[in-house]
């Protein structure tokens, strides 16, 4: 019975916490930022500083679109974040995490609402107790516009869904936030024939990283094949491309009205600068206070007062350190020369998007409110790409975009280096005429590629060539002008090959070389009949006549 009893008491109890749980009065601890007054109603933090810290991370998530990326903006710009201990009074300010922040983005107290049962907690064989959340529908209460709040339910839901989206999975398509990357069309590129958003791939190829539009989600999970590959700085070049010609006519308005922003986010951060001094005037003002109240002679108590006072100091000149550092790094916006410089880059706002100084995530939230999607099409059999943009207004562009070579093609031999070496090889070896290209600059596939500018051509690479691309062979156009070979020239000639070789020394027959090691003759009056004796006079005549000149010359 006694065991019943408790049983029925400890029931009545949780009954009479639901009630006060649906009528929204029941006390729960209050998050950062808001405390209970007098009279038990839940208003904001009357600290100026702590409700203003969490204003500008609201405005901030709302900028940039994803928690660790608020997380970065806090520490890039050195301010800090309250905390409130558990069950205590005192704030503690320290590094914004990214726990705190996707804390408080999935709280719903932050926006006015009275919240209760959001998580169940189920108790182990030993003993402890392991929370476990609820979705929305099953929580005990919820009770929007219960109380202050930082932000709208509205904003409350957004907020969420952009947590929501950023946190999905491989299979899901995703409209992810802007990050570093170069591809401009990340999280909206479609693919044009499953209709599942594209992936991104990085790949560093020929010493520079690459973007491509993959969709091989029905590899993954099912194992079909992969629907397409698209190179991404084509497609990303005629998005930018059609956004300069759509924008250029406001660009003088969004430049002002960017620059406006960015000026408004640094006053909101220099006033939290501000605040973090007072702060830390006031604490050194107690401590200053507190060792003056003390008596001297009590050197125990007076001590320990001392260096409170010195630390407080000491935060305090780290406070205004900190100020004046953040101070002179964004005095850049503010500096006349650099506010002309803008004007002037407005004119044009295609200087402007190609400004190297201009972030790749900046250019991506520009786009996330002008394009809603782009779905790309690899059309079969050609080299191009079908891009169908879609604005937000509702307008569509179609656009179409070269592909770029593939490998092979890339170190492909150009037309124009087959021509010319078919026309050297005319009068000119292979040796030779890779000499001649290799002095004229140009490379194997017709042009310098990055990292491998080492590459050259030689006699091999250019036979090759001519024998891939079927060009006739010197030998066979040697050949063709009537050229003999060493046994038939001296055949003809009726001598000895070493008496041929003595006659091409002393210039009475010419040779031509069609390659490094091997000739073929030129016989004067070949087709002629002529007598072996009287030839062999002539012959004999000019070697003599050739033989007096080189001594004479030598004498």
């Amino acid at each position: 019975m006694s065991e019943a009893e408790l049983h029925v008491l400890k029931a009545r109890l949780r009954g009479g916490i639901l009630n006060k749980v649906n009528r929204g009065e029941y006390r729960c601890l209050l998050p950062t930022g808001f405390v209970y007054d007098d009279l038990g109603n839940v208003v904001l933090d009357p600290d100026s500083q702590v409700r203003e810290t969490i204003t500008y991370f609201f405005e901030t998530f709302l900028r940039v679109g994803s928690a660790s990326q608020t997380v970065k903006v806090f520490k890039k710009e050195g301010l800090l974040f309250p905390s409130r201990m558990r069950n205590a009074k005192f704030l503690v300010f320290q590094h914004l995490t990214a726990s705190t922040a996707l804390r408080m983005l999935n709280n719903p107290r932050y926006a006015g609402a009275y919240a209760y049962g959001r998580r169940h907690y189920r108790k182990l064989a030993d003993g402890r107790k392991v929370p476990r959340k609820r979705d929305r529908n099953d929580w005990l209460a919820c009770i929007p516009d219960a109380h202050p709040g930082y932000i709208t339910w509205e904003q409350f839901q957004q907020n969420l869904t952009v947590l929501e989206t950023n946190g999905r999975g491989y299979k899901v398509a995703r409209s992810s936030p802007p990050r570093e990357g170069a591809a401009l069309m990340q999280g909206r590129a479609v693919c044009g024939r499953c209709g599942r958003h594209l992936r991104l791939r990085y790949a560093t190829r020929r010493g520079r990283q690459e973007a491509w539009y993959v969709c091989d989600r029905a590899q993954g999970a099912h194992g079909e094949p992969t629907c397409q590959s698209i190179a991404g700085a084509p497609i990303d070049e005629a998005v930018g491309a059609l956004v300069v010609a759509s924008m250029t006519p406001a660009a003088v308005d969004l430049a002002w009205e960017i620059r406006r922003e960015i000026e408004a986010r640094h006053d909101e951060a220099d006033r939290l600068r501000l605040r973090a001094i007072e702060r830390a005037q006031f604490d050194a003002d107690l401590a200053q206070r507190r060792f003056m109240l003390v008596d001297p002679s009590n050197r125990l108590v007076a001590d320990t007062l001392e260096q409170e006072w010195n630390d407080k100091l000491r935060i305090l000149a780290d406070a205004r350190e900190q100020r004046e550092r953040s101070q002179q790094q964004e005095r850049l916006i503010l500096d006349d020369a650099i506010r002309d410089r803008l004007i002037a880059m407005t004119a044009d706002f295609k200087t402007l998007w190609r400004d190297p100084s201009l972030a790749n995530r900046e250019r991506k939230r520009l786009l996330a409110y002008i394009v809603e999607d782009v779905t790309l099409l690899k059309l079969p059999g050609e080299w191009t790409t079908k891009i169908h943009v879609r604005f937000k207004a509702g307008k569509t562009e179609t656009l179409t975009a070269q592909n770029p070579k593939t490998s092979a093609q890339q170190v492909k031999t150009q037309p124009e280096v087959l021509e010319l070496i078919d026309k050297l090889l005319d009068d000119h070896t292979c040796s030779q005429i890779a000499q001649l290209l290799n002095d004229r600059g140009i490379r194997p596939g017709g042009c310098v590629r990055p990292g491998k500018a080492n590459i050259r051509f030689d006699a091999l690479r250019v036979s090759y060539i001519a024998q891939r691309y079927g060009l006739r062979s010197r030998r066979d156009r040697l050949r063709d002008r009537g050229m003999l070979t060493k046994l038939e020239a001296a055949a003809r000639l009726g001598i000895h090959e070493a008496t041929l070789t003595r006659w091409v020394e002393y210039g009475l027959v010419k040779r031509h070389a069609y390659n490094d090691y091997a000739f073929l003759y030129e016989v004067p009056d070949s087709h002629l009949p002529v007598k072996h004796s009287s030839r062999w006079d002539r012959l004999t005549d000019r070697a003599t006549a050739a033989r007096a000149s080189a001594a004479s010359k030598t004498l």
